[in-house]
């Protein structure tokens, strides 16, 4: 047996002289740093004072058993690889050495080889847990860069998002979210909440835009009853809602100018008044904002107070959009592939190179969102294994064919039809593949010499 790769200490726990001594003068020609004990008790005492790589101890033995000892040192030698010996072994004993944390169990009288292939099967254990243990870091780490929350992206840019959003989510900091309509301003925000030390609280998202101006302050802040007509009774509104939580303000450049006062002294007192309330009522909330606005414009024309975007503009994060970060793309495809297929139970199997051609020179006009929407149409019309130029919209392009026979064909010659059928799917084919022709072939369902004799034979050149 080779020496081990690094000193590794081994403790044996035997009753016999002879035993510890072979083995002592066994391992220590392996490499191996040996400390010794007469039986279970004294062995108790070592593994309290030290750790050791692998343990070798007997079962039967005066004072304190080996089976005694597994028991009563399992709190310190979880670091350890138990290797349990007996004369008198059966396998009952063996299951229950198993249970109680021993790796492997040798019976006496036994060869010195089977030691040492014991041991080495415990070396070969611990090194493939060790190996593991750096591989599932290593995915979480790759996981981190190019994902946060339900967001994901591998484009610099987007990575340089997620590491803003996760030091955001460390701290109660307010966070101001910019970026087109589409882009996952909510997901950051959802992201930085249930990332943080308030995620056990209430996420509570509010439209700003999306309810009447009439009725916002009441929404936002509560109301008492009778405070207005239809006040039957008290409401303690969305910012009380979310006390110990997270509140995001969503399309923040919509709030009215009368309600932006109100929201900055939320901000700055941590108070709210319910509408007709006399009290104020403290709560304790923190503020994720978001627009698609530009708020340093709207301040300029006066449709943004600029005490209020001081105040929230603490911590921005943008938001790019889908088209400066095409990169992205394949990634978020097979994202979106693999949630559709499990929805609408069908099998794709991705997105052919000339489909993935037109999506990624679209330009994205509703980004993400966008992009979401496209991949569940797409899946819902592919009629193969992969999404296909023509499964997508007309305005990204695609000249589609049209499904009148008398539009391509002339004559009722079937020989003719033949060939224009062949040169238009193979024509077809071609393009879903970006010119591959190994590919194409397999769509077609032909050889690929057959397919360059046919594109020789109608001068097909791609």
């Amino acid at each position: 047996m080779n020496a081990p790769a690094e000193t590794k200490t081994l403790l044996i726990i035997d009753d016999e002289d002879n035993m510890r001594h072979m083995l002592t003068a066994l391992l220590k020609k392996s490499g191996y740093r040996i400390d010794a004990a007469a039986d279970g008790e004294e062995g108790l005492k070592k593994v309290k004072n030290a750790v050791y790589d692998y343990i070798l101890c007997d079962i039967k033995m005066p004072r304190k058993d080996g089976m005694a000892f597994l028991e009563e040192a399992r709190a310190f030698v979880e670091a350890s690889t138990v290797i349990m010996m007996s004369a008198y072994g059966t396998i009952d004993m063996a299951v229950e050495a198993m249970k109680l944390g021993a790796y492997d169990f040798i019976s006496k009288p036994f060869k010195p080889d089977e030691v040492y292939l014991s041991l080495k099967k415990a070396e070969e254990r611990e090194r493939l847990k060790k190996e593991n243990l750096r591989l599932k870091e290593r995915i979480q780490e790759i996981s981190a860069d190019f994902q946060f929350g339900n967001m994901i992206g591998n484009s610099q840019s987007m990575k340089t998002m997620f590491r803003l959003a996760e030091k955001a989510a460390q701290y109660d900091t307010t966070v101001l979210i910019t970026g087109e309509s589409g882009t996952g301003k909510e997901l950051v925000a959802r992201g930085i909440h249930f990332s943080g030390g308030r995620a056990a609280g209430n996420m509570v998202p509010v439209n700003c835009g999306g309810i009447p101006e009439s009725l916002l302050e009441s929404e936002l802040f509560g109301h008492v009853k009778g405070a207005f007509t239809g006040a039957d009774r008290n409401n303690k509104g969305l910012f009380q809602e979310a006390h110990g939580g997270t509140i995001f303000l969503d399309e923040i450049g919509e709030l009215p100018l009368s309600l932006q006062v109100k929201l900055l002294r939320v901000l700055q007192e941590n108070e709210v008044r319910p509408v007709g309330g006399a009290k104020t009522r403290k709560v304790d909330v923190r503020v994720v904002a978001a627009t698609a606005k530009d708020l340093e414009t709207e301040m300029q024309e006066g449709r943004f107070r600029e005490d209020l975007f001081y105040r929230l503009n603490v911590l921005r994060i943008h938001l790019p959009p889908l088209r400066e970060r095409a990169e992205d793309i394949p990634l978020l495809c097979r994202f979106f592939i693999d949630r559709y297929i499990k929805q609408l139970d069908k099998k794709i199997e991705g997105v052919s190179p000339g489909a993935m051609r037109l999506l990624m020179d679209h330009q994205w006009p509703g980004n993400v969102r966008e992009l979401e929407n496209m991949i569940e149409r797409a899946v819902v019309l592919a009629d193969k294994h992969i999404i296909l130029p023509e499964n997508l919209p007309i305005e990204f392009g695609i000249k589609r064919a049209s499904n009148r026979m008398d539009d391509f064909f002339e004559g009722f010659s079937l020989k003719k039809a033949r060939k224009i059928m062949e040169e238009r799917l193979i024509t077809r084919a071609l393009e879903s593949t970006g010119g591959n022709r190994t590919q194409a072939a397999k769509l077609l369902e032909i050889s690929i010499p057959s397919l360059l004799s046919k594109m020789k034979a109608y001068e097909i050149n791609m």
